[in-house]
């Protein structure tokens, strides 16, 4: 069993910055993937940035690539997710995942939620203009 708490969300206004946090517990060292999602109001659920344990590749949606940045810090086991020139689009809940069960994933697989069999609670994020 993996337990997936998020937290650092909040509200900024557009040009901002946010840094998300998902502390990791329980059984974490099968995780293949882990990565942040997000859902918007009338939107399904998007893969906005992927770590790739162990090997270190990171994937993001192109909605996001330059402005998000995904790390990991192993001794605490939490991901962290940093957002910045935030825009009114970004605004949505956010939730950390992980995928025990596949090693392998291409770039789209990686960022559709499917498959990931792990997921926090979720943080919401609100930037206004």
């Amino acid at each position: 069993q993996v337990r997936l708490v998020e937290s650092g969300g909040g509200s900024v206004e557009a040009g901002g910055s946010l840094s998300l946090s998902c502390a990791a517990s329980g059984d974490t060292r099968g995780s293949y993937y882990l990565g942040w999602f997000r859902r918007s109001p009338g939107k399904e659920r998007e893969g906005v940035a992927i770590m790739h344990i162990g090997v270190g590749s990171t994937y993001y949606a192109d909605s996001v690539k330059d402005r998000f940045s995904i790390s990991r810090d192993d001794a605490d086991n939490i991901l962290r997710l940093q957002m910045d020139s935030l825009k009114p689009e970004d605004t949505a809940l956010y939730y950390c995942a992980a995928d025990t069960l596949s090693p392998i994933k291409t770039r789209i697989q990686a960022l559709s939620d499917r498959g990931y069999n792990y997921w926090g609670q979720g943080t919401q994020v609100t930037v206004s203009s």
